[in-house]
C-alpha cells in the first residue's frame, strides 16, 4: 500500500527504472540523496506522513511539486484508521 514516506506514488516514476529505486520507505536514503521527510519519519517510527501527529508538516508541503502528497498521506491514514492495513513496524492496530 505504501510506496514513500511522503505519499508520493512511485508506480510509473521514471527514476525507479532509470535509478534502480525501490522506495524510501525500502531503503536507507533516496537515490537523491538525504531526504529530511523520511528522515523525520523513521526517526518518529512512522511509515509515512500521514501518521504524524505534525502533519502536514511545512518540510512535507514545501516538497510537493503540482502532486498530491498531502492528499496520498490523507488517504493512507485513513486507509489503516479504517483497518484496512498499518504496515508503520510498531505493530499497532491502527
Amino acid at each position: 500500500m505504501v510506496e514513500s514516506r511522503c505519499g508520493l506514488i512511485c508506480k510509473g516514476c521514471e527514476w525507479k527504472e532509470k535509478e534502480g529505486c525501490t522506495g524510501c520507505v525500502n531503503m536507507n536514503n533516496p537515490f537523491w540523496g538525504t531526504c529530511n521527510v523520511k528522515n523525520g519519519c523513521v526517526g518518529k517510527g512512522l511509515e509515512h506522513c500521514g501518521q504524524c501527529a505534525d502533519f502536514p508538516c511545512d518540510e512535507l508541503t514545501s516538497m510537493q511539486e503540482g502532486d498530491n502528497r498531502v492528499e496520498q498521506c490523507k488517504i493512507w491514514a485513513k486507509a489503516e484508521k479504517n483497518g484496512e492495513g498499518c504496515r508503520c513496524k510498531k505493530g499497532c492496530t491502527k
